[in-house]
Protein backbone atom coordinates (compact mmCIF):
# COMPACT_ATOMS: atom_id res chain seq x y z
CA UNK A 1 0.00 0.00 0.00
CA UNK A 2 2.74 2.21 0.81
CA UNK A 3 5.02 1.43 -2.55
CA UNK A 4 1.63 2.37 -4.16
CA UNK A 5 0.69 5.84 -2.96
CA UNK A 6 5.08 6.42 -3.75
CA UNK A 7 4.54 5.26 -7.27
CA UNK A 8 1.62 7.30 -7.69
CA UNK A 9 2.82 10.72 -6.27
CA UNK A 10 5.78 10.06 -8.42
CA UNK A 11 3.66 10.26 -11.67
CA UNK A 12 1.80 12.83 -10.44
CA UNK A 13 4.73 15.16 -10.45
CA UNK A 14 6.32 13.72 -13.47
CA UNK A 15 2.86 15.02 -15.56
CA UNK A 16 3.31 17.96 -13.42
CA UNK A 17 7.31 19.06 -15.05
CA UNK A 18 5.68 18.24 -18.47
CA UNK A 19 3.05 20.23 -18.83
CA UNK A 20 5.39 23.36 -17.81
CA UNK A 21 7.50 22.32 -20.16
CA UNK A 22 5.54 22.04 -22.85
CA UNK A 23 3.88 25.30 -21.98
CA UNK A 24 7.43 27.38 -21.92
CA UNK A 25 8.38 25.68 -25.53
CA UNK A 26 5.25 27.08 -27.06
CA UNK A 27 5.93 30.12 -25.64
CA UNK A 28 9.01 30.69 -26.78
CA UNK A 29 7.82 30.15 -30.33
CA UNK A 30 5.34 32.12 -30.23
CA UNK A 31 7.32 35.05 -29.17
CA UNK A 32 9.71 33.95 -31.74
CA UNK A 33 7.59 34.01 -34.31
CA UNK A 34 6.09 37.86 -33.14
CA UNK A 35 9.72 39.15 -33.54
CA UNK A 36 10.36 37.65 -36.88
CA UNK A 37 7.58 39.52 -38.00
CA UNK A 38 9.06 42.74 -37.45
CA UNK A 39 12.50 41.80 -39.26
CA UNK A 40 14.27 44.43 -40.95
CA UNK A 41 13.41 42.94 -44.18
CA UNK A 42 9.73 43.30 -43.94
CA UNK A 43 9.80 46.37 -42.01
CA UNK A 44 9.02 49.55 -44.84
CA UNK A 45 11.54 52.53 -44.71
CA UNK A 46 10.51 55.86 -43.80
CA UNK A 47 9.13 58.49 -46.44
CA UNK A 48 8.57 61.71 -46.52
CA UNK A 49 4.67 61.97 -46.71
CA UNK A 50 3.33 64.95 -45.20
CA UNK A 51 2.13 65.50 -42.74
CA UNK A 52 4.12 63.15 -41.43
CA UNK A 53 6.64 60.01 -42.42
CA UNK A 54 4.81 56.83 -42.27
CA UNK A 55 6.09 53.89 -40.40
CA UNK A 56 3.82 51.42 -41.36
CA UNK A 57 4.90 48.04 -41.75
CA UNK A 58 5.37 46.99 -45.36
CA UNK A 59 3.18 44.38 -47.37
CA UNK A 60 3.54 41.07 -47.33
CA UNK A 61 5.21 39.67 -50.52
CA UNK A 62 2.73 39.36 -53.26
CA UNK A 63 3.51 37.69 -56.33
CA UNK A 64 1.78 37.11 -59.73
CA UNK A 65 -0.05 34.79 -60.60
CA UNK A 66 1.51 31.54 -62.38
CA UNK A 67 4.62 33.51 -62.04
CA UNK A 68 7.21 30.95 -63.62
CA UNK A 69 10.14 32.83 -62.46
CA UNK A 70 9.90 32.96 -58.90
CA UNK A 71 10.75 29.68 -58.05
CA UNK A 72 9.71 29.93 -54.90
CA UNK A 73 12.65 31.85 -53.55
CA UNK A 74 12.11 35.39 -54.98
CA UNK A 75 10.37 37.79 -53.00
CA UNK A 76 7.54 39.71 -55.03
CA UNK A 77 6.19 43.05 -53.77
CA UNK A 78 3.01 44.03 -55.59
CA UNK A 79 2.49 47.98 -56.20
CA UNK A 80 -0.73 48.03 -55.40
CA UNK A 81 -0.05 46.77 -51.93
CA UNK A 82 2.07 49.72 -50.96
CA UNK A 83 -1.17 51.92 -52.34
CA UNK A 84 -1.14 52.34 -56.17
CA UNK A 85 -3.91 52.65 -57.56
CA UNK A 86 -3.69 51.97 -61.33
CA UNK A 87 -6.17 54.26 -62.81
CA UNK A 88 -3.94 55.73 -65.22
CA UNK A 89 -4.95 59.33 -63.06
CA UNK A 90 -3.81 59.13 -59.72
CA UNK A 91 -0.72 59.57 -58.49
CA UNK A 92 1.03 56.39 -57.81
CA UNK A 93 4.99 57.75 -57.42
CA UNK A 94 5.07 57.14 -53.76
CA UNK A 95 3.74 53.97 -54.17
CA UNK A 96 6.79 52.76 -56.16
CA UNK A 97 8.87 54.71 -53.85
CA UNK A 98 7.89 52.62 -51.31
CA UNK A 99 7.99 49.06 -53.10
CA UNK A 100 11.50 50.14 -54.44
CA UNK A 101 12.87 50.61 -51.09
CA UNK A 102 11.26 47.99 -49.39
CA UNK A 103 12.82 45.56 -52.09
CA UNK A 104 16.12 46.82 -52.54
CA UNK A 105 17.07 46.23 -48.56
CA UNK A 106 16.13 42.30 -49.42
CA UNK A 107 19.25 40.43 -49.13
CA UNK A 108 18.28 37.90 -51.47
CA UNK A 109 16.61 38.21 -55.14
CA UNK A 110 13.41 40.64 -55.12
CA UNK A 111 10.82 41.66 -57.24
CA UNK A 112 8.74 44.37 -58.04
CA UNK A 113 5.62 43.56 -59.48
CA UNK A 114 3.29 45.68 -61.90
CA UNK A 115 0.10 43.96 -62.41
CA UNK A 116 -1.86 43.65 -66.05
CA UNK A 117 -4.83 45.42 -66.60
CA UNK A 118 -3.73 48.86 -64.75
CA UNK A 119 -2.24 52.58 -65.78
CA UNK A 120 0.26 53.49 -63.40
CA UNK A 121 0.98 57.03 -63.61
CA UNK A 122 4.05 58.27 -62.18
CA UNK A 123 6.00 61.55 -61.27
CA UNK A 124 9.89 62.06 -62.28
CA UNK A 125 11.59 59.87 -60.24
CA UNK A 126 15.05 58.55 -59.22
CA UNK A 127 15.19 54.88 -58.22
CA UNK A 128 18.85 54.67 -56.07
CA UNK A 129 21.02 51.74 -55.80
CA UNK A 130 23.07 50.03 -54.59
CA UNK A 131 20.31 47.24 -53.25
CA UNK A 132 21.17 44.26 -50.87
CA UNK A 133 20.15 41.64 -53.84
CA UNK A 134 19.40 41.38 -57.47
CA UNK A 135 16.48 42.91 -58.51
CA UNK A 136 13.58 42.52 -60.89
CA UNK A 137 11.47 45.49 -62.30
CA UNK A 138 8.51 43.25 -63.38
CA UNK A 139 6.09 45.22 -65.75
CA UNK A 140 3.32 43.62 -66.71
CA UNK A 141 0.50 46.69 -67.01
CA UNK A 142 1.37 50.55 -68.45
CA UNK A 143 3.71 53.12 -66.86
CA UNK A 144 2.93 56.77 -68.06
CA UNK A 145 3.89 60.19 -66.75
CA UNK A 146 2.15 63.50 -66.31
CA UNK A 147 0.41 64.29 -69.92
CA UNK A 148 2.99 67.21 -71.21
CA UNK A 149 4.35 69.90 -69.74
CA UNK A 150 1.58 71.66 -68.57
CA UNK A 151 0.97 68.82 -66.27
CA UNK A 152 4.77 68.31 -65.22
CA UNK A 153 5.22 69.71 -61.45
CA UNK A 154 7.50 72.85 -61.92
CA UNK A 155 10.01 71.61 -59.11
CA UNK A 156 10.63 68.30 -60.88
CA UNK A 157 13.74 67.86 -63.77
CA UNK A 158 11.79 67.83 -67.20
CA UNK A 159 15.27 66.47 -68.60
CA UNK A 160 14.35 62.70 -67.06
CA UNK A 161 11.32 60.93 -66.06
CA UNK A 162 12.40 57.47 -64.87
CA UNK A 163 15.97 57.41 -63.55
CA UNK A 164 18.30 54.50 -61.96
CA UNK A 165 21.09 55.15 -60.41
CA UNK A 166 24.19 52.94 -58.96
CA UNK A 167 21.89 49.64 -59.34
CA UNK A 168 23.67 46.28 -59.91
CA UNK A 169 21.97 43.00 -61.23
CA UNK A 170 18.75 44.48 -62.24
CA UNK A 171 16.43 43.35 -64.92
CA UNK A 172 13.71 45.40 -66.51
CA UNK A 173 11.31 43.49 -68.15
CA UNK A 174 7.81 42.10 -68.60
CA UNK A 175 5.26 42.18 -71.04
CA UNK A 176 3.67 45.33 -70.18
CA UNK A 177 3.80 48.99 -71.71
CA UNK A 178 5.92 52.23 -71.33
CA UNK A 179 3.57 55.30 -72.55
CA UNK A 180 6.28 58.31 -72.85
CA UNK A 181 2.63 60.73 -74.03
CA UNK A 182 5.31 63.18 -75.43
CA UNK A 183 2.99 64.58 -78.10
CA UNK A 184 2.62 67.71 -76.23
CA UNK A 185 5.95 68.05 -75.85
CA UNK A 186 7.32 67.31 -79.33
CA UNK A 187 4.89 70.35 -80.05
CA UNK A 188 6.44 73.09 -78.09
CA UNK A 189 6.85 75.91 -79.92
CA UNK A 190 10.98 75.36 -79.72
CA UNK A 191 10.79 71.71 -81.31
CA UNK A 192 12.21 71.93 -85.12
CA UNK A 193 8.36 71.18 -86.90
CA UNK A 194 8.40 69.83 -90.17
CA UNK A 195 6.12 72.07 -91.49
CA UNK A 196 6.51 75.37 -93.88
CA UNK A 197 10.45 76.38 -93.31
CA UNK A 198 10.69 73.59 -90.40
CA UNK A 199 9.97 76.91 -88.41
CA UNK A 200 10.74 77.21 -84.81
CA UNK A 201 10.41 79.63 -82.03
CA UNK A 202 12.02 80.85 -78.77
CA UNK A 203 11.02 79.33 -75.52
CA UNK A 204 11.51 76.48 -73.26
CA UNK A 205 12.61 73.43 -74.82
CA UNK A 206 13.44 70.70 -71.96
CA UNK A 207 12.24 67.26 -72.51
CA UNK A 208 12.29 64.24 -70.67
CA UNK A 209 14.19 61.16 -71.77
CA UNK A 210 12.09 58.24 -70.68
CA UNK A 211 14.04 55.92 -69.23
CA UNK A 212 17.67 56.99 -67.68
CA UNK A 213 20.48 54.22 -66.40
CA UNK A 214 23.33 55.98 -64.73
CA UNK A 215 26.10 54.92 -63.66
CA UNK A 216 24.70 51.33 -63.65
CA UNK A 217 26.13 47.66 -63.96
CA UNK A 218 24.93 44.29 -65.12
CA UNK A 219 21.87 45.35 -66.53
CA UNK A 220 18.68 43.58 -68.32
CA UNK A 221 16.01 45.20 -70.32
CA UNK A 222 13.61 42.37 -72.18
CA UNK A 223 10.33 42.24 -73.52
CA UNK A 224 8.90 45.73 -73.03
CA UNK A 225 6.76 47.80 -75.54
CA UNK A 226 7.96 51.50 -75.30
CA UNK A 227 6.10 54.44 -77.13
CA UNK A 228 6.02 58.07 -77.72
CA UNK A 229 8.53 59.32 -75.45
CA UNK A 230 8.99 62.89 -75.04
CA UNK A 231 12.84 62.60 -76.31
CA UNK A 232 15.39 59.48 -76.02
CA UNK A 233 13.03 56.39 -75.04
CA UNK A 234 16.51 54.66 -73.62
CA UNK A 235 19.86 56.16 -72.09
CA UNK A 236 22.55 54.59 -70.86
CA UNK A 237 25.19 56.74 -69.43
CA UNK A 238 28.00 55.52 -67.40
CA UNK A 239 27.02 51.71 -67.54
CA UNK A 240 28.79 48.77 -67.77
CA UNK A 241 27.73 44.96 -69.17
CA UNK A 242 24.34 46.01 -70.43
CA UNK A 243 21.89 43.26 -72.42
CA UNK A 244 18.64 44.74 -74.56
CA UNK A 245 16.50 41.69 -75.33
CA UNK A 246 13.13 41.58 -77.51
CA UNK A 247 12.23 45.68 -77.16
CA UNK A 248 9.37 47.11 -78.94
CA UNK A 249 9.78 50.91 -79.57
CA UNK A 250 7.80 53.59 -81.36
CA UNK A 251 6.93 56.90 -82.34
CA UNK A 252 5.54 58.87 -85.36
CA UNK A 253 8.28 59.71 -88.48
CA UNK A 254 8.65 63.03 -87.57
CA UNK A 255 9.25 63.07 -83.74
CA UNK A 256 11.90 65.01 -82.47
CA UNK A 257 15.08 63.31 -81.05
CA UNK A 258 12.94 60.37 -80.11
CA UNK A 259 16.57 58.00 -80.32
CA UNK A 260 15.44 54.60 -79.40
CA UNK A 261 18.55 54.03 -77.82
CA UNK A 262 20.88 56.06 -76.80
CA UNK A 263 24.23 54.93 -74.51
CA UNK A 264 27.52 57.04 -74.00
CA UNK A 265 30.42 56.41 -71.91
CA UNK A 266 29.05 52.53 -71.68
CA UNK A 267 31.02 49.56 -72.45
CA UNK A 268 29.90 46.03 -72.82
CA UNK A 269 26.77 46.28 -74.70
CA UNK A 270 24.41 44.08 -76.29
CA UNK A 271 21.53 44.91 -78.28
CA UNK A 272 19.83 41.79 -79.57
CA UNK A 273 16.22 40.83 -81.53
CA UNK A 274 14.29 44.17 -80.83
CA UNK A 275 12.50 46.54 -83.36
CA UNK A 276 12.60 50.11 -83.31
CA UNK A 277 10.77 53.17 -85.31
CA UNK A 278 10.80 56.43 -84.16
CA UNK A 279 12.04 60.39 -85.17
CA UNK A 280 15.63 60.05 -84.79
CA UNK A 281 18.40 57.39 -84.70
CA UNK A 282 17.35 53.69 -83.65
CA UNK A 283 20.31 53.15 -81.70
CA UNK A 284 22.83 56.56 -81.38
CA UNK A 285 26.13 55.77 -79.87
CA UNK A 286 28.16 58.47 -78.14
CA UNK A 287 31.52 59.29 -76.59
CA UNK A 288 33.53 56.88 -74.19
CA UNK A 289 31.78 53.62 -75.56
CA UNK A 290 33.58 50.34 -76.57
CA UNK A 291 32.49 46.68 -76.71
CA UNK A 292 29.35 46.98 -78.28
CA UNK A 293 27.02 44.45 -80.26
CA UNK A 294 24.19 45.01 -82.08
CA UNK A 295 21.81 42.02 -83.79
CA UNK A 296 19.31 41.35 -85.34
CA UNK A 297 17.72 44.53 -84.94
CA UNK A 298 14.63 45.57 -87.25
CA UNK A 299 15.32 49.77 -87.66
CA UNK A 300 13.37 52.37 -89.19
CA UNK A 301 11.69 54.20 -90.62
CA UNK A 302 13.53 56.70 -88.46
CA UNK A 303 17.63 58.06 -89.14
CA UNK A 304 19.44 54.84 -89.05
CA UNK A 305 22.14 53.28 -86.74
CA UNK A 306 24.54 56.07 -85.79
CA UNK A 307 28.12 56.18 -84.33
CA UNK A 308 28.19 60.34 -82.89
CA UNK A 309 27.43 62.49 -83.45
CA UNK A 310 31.22 63.37 -81.88
CA UNK A 311 33.77 66.19 -81.03
CA UNK A 312 30.99 68.79 -80.40
CA UNK A 313 32.12 72.24 -79.08
CA UNK A 314 36.27 71.17 -79.62
CA UNK A 315 35.27 67.86 -77.46
CA UNK A 316 37.57 64.84 -77.50
CA UNK A 317 35.65 61.26 -78.14
CA UNK A 318 36.61 57.89 -78.37
CA UNK A 319 34.42 55.06 -79.64
CA UNK A 320 35.95 51.03 -80.83
CA UNK A 321 35.11 47.90 -80.73
CA UNK A 322 31.33 48.47 -81.88
CA UNK A 323 29.64 45.52 -84.29
CA UNK A 324 26.52 45.63 -86.44
CA UNK A 325 24.99 42.73 -87.61
CA UNK A 326 22.31 40.67 -89.16
CA UNK A 327 20.08 43.69 -89.31
CA UNK A 328 17.21 45.56 -91.36
CA UNK A 329 16.87 49.15 -92.29
CA UNK A 330 14.48 50.33 -93.69
CA UNK A 331 12.87 53.89 -94.93
CA UNK A 332 15.17 55.45 -93.56
CA UNK A 333 17.47 59.12 -93.62
CA UNK A 334 20.59 57.02 -93.13
CA UNK A 335 21.57 53.70 -92.60
CA UNK A 336 24.74 52.98 -90.99
CA UNK A 337 26.30 56.21 -90.02
CA UNK A 338 29.69 58.13 -88.33
CA UNK A 339 29.13 61.65 -88.12
CA UNK A 340 31.52 63.97 -86.36
CA UNK A 341 31.70 67.85 -85.91
CA UNK A 342 34.67 69.72 -86.84
CA UNK A 343 37.29 70.97 -84.16
CA UNK A 344 37.11 67.38 -82.30
CA UNK A 345 39.66 65.26 -81.37
CA UNK A 346 40.24 61.63 -80.43
CA UNK A 347 39.61 58.47 -82.67
CA UNK A 348 36.54 56.18 -84.12
CA UNK A 349 37.98 53.05 -84.75
CA UNK A 350 38.14 49.24 -85.05
CA UNK A 351 33.83 49.62 -86.60
CA UNK A 352 32.11 46.16 -88.60
CA UNK A 353 28.80 46.69 -90.32
CA UNK A 354 27.89 43.46 -91.51
CA UNK A 355 24.74 41.22 -93.38
CA UNK A 356 22.65 44.44 -92.95
CA UNK A 357 19.66 44.65 -95.81
CA UNK A 358 18.34 48.35 -96.57
CA UNK A 359 14.69 48.78 -98.25
CA UNK A 360 14.73 52.30 -99.68
CA UNK A 361 17.29 53.94 -97.31
CA UNK A 362 18.70 57.25 -97.95
CA UNK A 363 22.76 57.47 -97.20
CA UNK A 364 22.61 53.29 -96.69
CA UNK A 365 26.69 53.93 -95.83
CA UNK A 366 27.71 57.44 -94.93
CA UNK A 367 30.53 58.48 -92.89
CA UNK A 368 30.43 62.46 -92.36
CA UNK A 369 32.83 64.41 -90.78
CA UNK A 370 31.39 67.75 -91.70
CA UNK A 371 28.08 67.05 -89.12
CA UNK A 372 26.26 70.72 -88.62
CA UNK A 373 22.71 71.05 -87.56
CA UNK A 374 23.18 74.86 -88.78
CA UNK A 375 24.77 75.94 -92.21
CA UNK A 376 27.14 78.74 -90.38
CA UNK A 377 29.42 76.11 -88.81
CA UNK A 378 33.07 77.12 -89.31
CA UNK A 379 35.47 75.01 -91.18
CA UNK A 380 38.64 74.10 -88.03
CA UNK A 381 41.81 71.77 -89.03
CA UNK A 382 41.27 68.91 -85.97
CA UNK A 383 38.89 66.66 -86.53
CA UNK A 384 38.08 62.82 -84.63
CA UNK A 385 40.35 60.33 -86.99
CA UNK A 386 37.78 57.49 -88.19
CA UNK A 387 39.52 54.54 -89.08
CA UNK A 388 39.56 50.31 -89.49
CA UNK A 389 35.86 50.78 -91.26
CA UNK A 390 34.33 47.33 -92.32
CA UNK A 391 31.56 47.15 -94.49
CA UNK A 392 30.63 44.00 -95.47
CA UNK A 393 27.47 42.35 -96.82
CA UNK A 394 25.75 45.32 -97.40
CA UNK A 395 22.69 44.80 -99.87
CA UNK A 396 19.35 46.32 -100.84
CA UNK A 397 17.87 49.33 -102.00
CA UNK A 398 18.12 53.24 -101.87
CA UNK A 399 16.64 56.11 -102.33
CA UNK A 400 18.24 57.88 -105.05
CA UNK A 401 17.90 61.28 -103.48
CA UNK A 402 21.24 60.77 -101.96
CA UNK A 403 23.93 58.65 -103.33
CA UNK A 404 24.44 55.40 -101.69
CA UNK A 405 27.83 55.70 -100.82
CA UNK A 406 29.30 58.75 -98.92
CA UNK A 407 32.43 58.86 -97.40
CA UNK A 408 32.89 62.36 -96.39
CA UNK A 409 35.94 63.12 -94.32
CA UNK A 410 38.10 65.60 -92.61
CA UNK A 411 40.07 67.78 -95.06
CA UNK A 412 43.12 67.74 -92.39
CA UNK A 413 42.22 64.16 -90.77
CA UNK A 414 41.38 61.68 -93.29
CA UNK A 415 40.07 58.89 -93.06
CA UNK A 416 42.12 55.23 -93.33
CA UNK A 417 41.83 51.82 -93.63
CA UNK A 418 37.83 51.90 -94.75
CA UNK A 419 37.69 48.07 -96.48
CA UNK A 420 34.12 47.42 -98.63
CA UNK A 421 32.96 43.66 -99.03
CA UNK A 422 30.84 42.43 -100.61
CA UNK A 423 28.52 45.63 -101.24
CA UNK A 424 25.24 45.72 -103.47
CA UNK A 425 22.89 48.96 -103.32
CA UNK A 426 20.27 49.33 -105.84
CA UNK A 427 17.64 52.10 -106.26
CA UNK A 428 15.09 51.71 -104.93
CA UNK A 429 13.18 53.30 -108.39
CA UNK A 430 14.01 53.88 -111.20
CA UNK A 431 17.56 52.65 -113.30
CA UNK A 432 19.86 55.44 -112.28
CA UNK A 433 22.66 54.33 -110.34
CA UNK A 434 24.46 57.03 -108.74
CA UNK A 435 27.83 57.09 -108.29
CA UNK A 436 29.37 57.07 -104.12
CA UNK A 437 30.90 60.05 -102.83
CA UNK A 438 34.70 59.80 -101.67
CA UNK A 439 36.41 63.00 -100.03
CA UNK A 440 39.70 62.69 -98.33
CA UNK A 441 39.20 58.18 -97.78
CA UNK A 442 41.39 56.26 -98.09
CA UNK A 443 40.43 52.41 -98.12
CA UNK A 444 40.05 49.14 -100.44
CA UNK A 445 37.98 46.88 -102.22
CA UNK A 446 37.79 43.30 -100.88
CA UNK A 447 35.59 42.65 -103.62
CA UNK A 448 33.61 44.36 -106.55
CA UNK A 449 31.13 46.48 -105.49
CA UNK A 450 27.47 47.54 -106.75
CA UNK A 451 27.85 50.96 -107.31
CA UNK A 452 31.26 50.62 -108.50
CA UNK A 453 32.92 52.38 -105.99
CA UNK A 454 36.40 54.24 -107.59
CA UNK A 455 36.87 57.33 -105.28
CA UNK A 456 38.51 55.62 -102.23
CA UNK A 457 42.73 56.38 -101.89
CA UNK A 458 44.80 53.86 -101.87
CA UNK A 459 47.52 53.26 -98.85
CA UNK A 460 47.83 55.68 -95.90
CA UNK A 461 48.51 59.62 -95.96
CA UNK A 462 51.58 61.09 -94.88
CA UNK A 463 50.18 63.36 -92.31
CA UNK A 464 49.21 60.31 -90.66
CA UNK A 465 51.95 58.14 -90.83
CA UNK A 466 53.80 61.06 -89.48
CA UNK A 467 51.46 61.59 -86.47
CA UNK A 468 51.89 58.95 -84.24
CA UNK A 469 49.28 60.04 -81.50
CA UNK A 470 46.56 60.19 -84.07
CA UNK A 471 44.62 57.46 -82.71
CA UNK A 472 45.32 58.53 -79.09
CA UNK A 473 42.45 57.51 -77.16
Amino acid sequence: MEYSCVSLLIFCMSLLCFLISTQGRWHHHHHHTKHKHHSHHDTMPEISVPPEPSTALAPEPSGPPDDENSGGSTEVFDVRKFGAIGDGVTDDTNAFKMAWDTACQVNSSSTIYVPNGFSFMIQSTIFTGPCQGGLVFQIDGTLMPPDGPEEWPKNNSKRQWLVFYRVNQMSLQGGGAIDGRGKKWWDLPCKPHKGINATTLPGPCDSPVAIRFFMSSNLTVQGLKVKDSPQFHFRFDGCQNVHVESLHITAPALSPNTDGIHIANTNGVQIYNSVISNGDDCVSIGSGCYDVDIRNLTCGPGHGISIGSLGNHNSKACVHNVTVRDSVIKVSDNGVRIKTWQGGSGAVSGIMFGNIHMISVRNPIIIDQFYCLTKDCLNQTSAVYVSDILYEGIKGTYDTRSPPMHFGCSDSVPCTNITLSDIELLPAQGDIVLDPFCWNAYGELETLTIPPVYCLREGVPRSILDNKDMDHC
